[in-house]
C-alpha cells in the first residue's frame, strides 16, 4: 500500500475540529463509557503531562491528576469518538513538551505558573463543514484532467 492511501485512510477517521492541546493545560477529558449497553459520561480532569502526534490522526494526551494521594494518568487519543470533548480551564508557562518530571513531585513543588490566555476562544470549535468532501473534489478533478490529456 502507498503512504497516500494510508493517509486518505487516516484522515477519513479524523474530526473535523479539536480543541488546541498543549502540554501543561489543566483540561477536563469528557468520555463516553459503555456499562452493559448504556452509554454514560465520565469527566477526567487534569493536567496534561505529554502531547503526541499532533497534526496525525492517532493523536494523543496523556492527563495526569492526583486522586485520594495517588498520582493516577490517562492517555486519550483526541480523535476517538469515545473522547467526546475536551475544554482547556487552565494554561500554564512551560518550556517542554513532556513533563514527566511532575511524577516524582508533591505539594507546592508540583505546581505550574500560570499564563494568562482567552479561555472561550481556545475552547471555541470551529461550526462543523464537510472537510473530507472538499479534499476529495480537487483529486477527482485532476484525474479528469489527465484523461483529458490522454
Amino acid at each position: 500500500m502507498s503512504f497516500s492511501i494510508l493517509k486518505k485512510i487516516g484522515d477519513a477517521q479524523k474530526k473535523n475540529a479539536v480543541v488546541d492541546v498543549r502540554s501543561g493545560d489543566t483540561v477536563k477529558v469528557t468520555q463516553k463509557i459503555k456499562e452493559g449497553n448504556k452509554f454514560r459520561s465520565q469527566v477526567f480532569e487534569g493536567v496534561v503531562i505529554r502531547t503526541d502526534r499532533k497534526d496525525s490522526h492517532t493523536a494523543r494526551i496523556t492527563v495526569r491528576k492526583i486522586a485520594s494521594g495517588v498520582g493516577v494518568e490517562k492517555s486519550f487519543l483526541i480523535h476517538s469518538p469515545l473522547v467526546e470533548k475536551i475544554e482547556v480551564t487552565k494554561r500554564a508557562k512551560v518550556r517542554r513538551k513532556n513533563l514527566t518530571y511532575l511524577r516524582e513531585r508533591s505539594g507546592k513543588s508540583a505546581r505550574l505558573t500560570g499564563k494568562d490566555f482567552d479561555r472561550a476562544a481556545v475552547n471555541e470549535l470551529p461550526k462543523d463543514e464537510p472537510v473530507a468532501e472538499a479534499a476529495e473534489a480537487p483529486a477527482e478533478e485532476t484525474k479528469s484532467e489527465e484523461k483529458a490529456e490522454a
